[in-house]
């Protein structure tokens, strides 16, 4: 296969950077936008967040069968890339655009718009991701180019949560409805614009298929069901997402009521930026100490991190030093998490040929962007139906000790608990590793090489 040249690799990863603005926005403000601005119920939003991830989980994979069975002369991931980011744009502009309504119908306005904005989500972000096994077949390759979409993936975010808050502010002139408007707009610009570098420079590269029909709803769901390592994969990224989205949904209450400094959120955001500092260490780590202990090294430092963030919340919660330093190692090891997870990913699609003779990387893929969302909804109904259960009031310039303790709760130690499982899950159930991988590869090669020869001789 011919290699990706730099122009393709970071055309790739710059459709990541506004993709994950457009999700970051959502993901770090819209629990805040919708009960301190909007003024809708907490445990509302929760709920709401829960409920439409459930639809996710019938619409996800049915996208993912979709894609697969796309046949066009611009392939079967660019168009739906394109068309998923201007119908997640249109949605993205209404949800942050406040109605002249009330009551019910506000309700249900917000309702619908933030279930649309799941479903055209879905629409781009499966094919995006689902191009990544087709442009690198080896593990090395594989290792060296899943970072670069998470290394801007990781910009994005990382843009999102250090400056939103100043640029809402300053956006609206002090109306955050406005400002929040304003903000969602300049993304979508944004969006767009890295959308179609991604899809004007990144040819997709085309491989002898196994299996050449086209699959229906039925066999897309019997996929994901027989294949044991994606189930794993699963329990492992349902558990790293709702942990970081846990901690990073309670990052703005906490550092607002229970630091009492809300500017704060911005240098523990600015942080981020040892995500992508994981990210690229990623390749070179695991050279040296394998993927397996990379995967280690990677869930006790975000432990750290919560455990420092909790200890400082008690002895010294203004402390700029402890809160960087909790960041850094939350950070790192969520870069790591992110890479060791995105190579996962790939490496499953090869155990789905392997194991069941079809290769089918959006329907697989799908299951990482249903995760995301669902770990985002999760983590949005935990904490806004916690936020009530502890008495949290919105707006209110001081929360009771009894809320405080909730928050912290919520943000540091949840999250670690919930970590200590996906590590759990890792060591006991999955498997493509070592000499395993290695034969997984070899079997796959040999067979596309019988499917070339046969395909020569008729």
């Amino acid at each position: 296969m011919q290699k990706l040249t730099s122009r393709e690799k970071y055309s790739y990863g710059i459709g990541a950077y506004g993709k994950d603005l457009a999700c970051g926005i959502v993901y770090t403000f819209l629990m805040i936008y919708f009960t301190d601005v909007v003024g809708i119920n907490p445990a509302f939003v929760g709920t709401l967040f829960l409920m439409a991830r459930l639809w996710d989980a019938i619409n996800d994979p049915i996208m993912g069968m979709i894609v697969d069975n796309t046949r066009s002369r611009f392939g079967k991931f660019r168009p739906w890339i394109f068309i998923g980011t201007i119908l997640n744009s249109v949605v993205l502009f209404l949800l942050f655009r406040k109605p002249d309504l009330e009551g019910t119908s506000l309700y249900l306005y917000y309702s619908v718009m933030y279930i649309l904005w799941g479903m055209t989500y879905t629409i781009m972000d499966i094919p995006y991701w689902s191009m990544i096994p087709t442009l690198a077949t080896t593990k090395e390759d594989r290792e060296k180019i899943s970072v670069v979409p998470r290394i801007f993936a990781s910009l994005g975010g990382l843009t999102v949560t250090t400056f939103g808050i100043a640029l809402v502010n300053k956006l609206g002139n002090g109306n955050q409805i406005k400002g929040f408007e304003y903000f969602a707009l300049g993304i979508i610009i944004i969006f767009i614009i890295s959308t179609i570098v991604t899809c004007i420079n990144v040819k997709e590269k085309t491989q002898v298929q196994v299996n050449n029909e086209k699959v229906n709803i039925k066999q897309a769901f019997n996929i994901l069901k027989q294949n044991d390592q994606l189930l794993v994969f699963i329990g492992i990224v349902l558990a790293y997402n709702l942990a970081m989205q846990l901690a990073g949904g309670a990052a703005i209450y906490y550092f607002k009521y229970v630091a009492g400094k809300e500017s704060l959120f911005s240098v523990y955001s600015f942080f981020k930026v040892a995500e992508i500092g994981g990210l690229m260490l990623f390749p070179v780590v695991t050279r040296k100490i394998g993927r397996q202990q990379v995967f280690r090294v990677a869930t006790i430092l975000p432990m750290f991190g919560l455990i420092t963030l909790f200890i400082s919340g008690l002895i010294a919660p203004q402390s700029i030093l402890f809160i960087s330093v909790s960041a850094v190692l939350l950070n790192l090891g969520s870069g790591f998490l992110l890479g060791s997870t995105t190579v996962m990913l790939a490496d499953i699609v090869d155990y789905g040929e392997y194991k069941l003779g079809s290769r089918n990387e959006s329907i697989i893929f799908s299951a990482q962007t249903l995760l995301v969302k669902l770990a985002s909804a999760l983590s949005g109904w935990l904490i806004g139906v916690g936020l009530s259960l502890i008495g949290y009031v919105a707006g209110a310039a001081v929360q009771s000790n009894i809320t405080i303790i909730g928050i912290r709760v919520i943000m540091t130690i949840i999250p670690s608990i919930v970590a200590l499982v996906m590590y759990v899950i890792y060591k006991s159930k999955y498997k493509i590793n070592g000499s395993f991988h290695d034969e997984i590869l070899q079997v796959i090669g040999s067979r596309k090489k019988v499917k070339v020869l046969n395909i020569n001789n008729k």
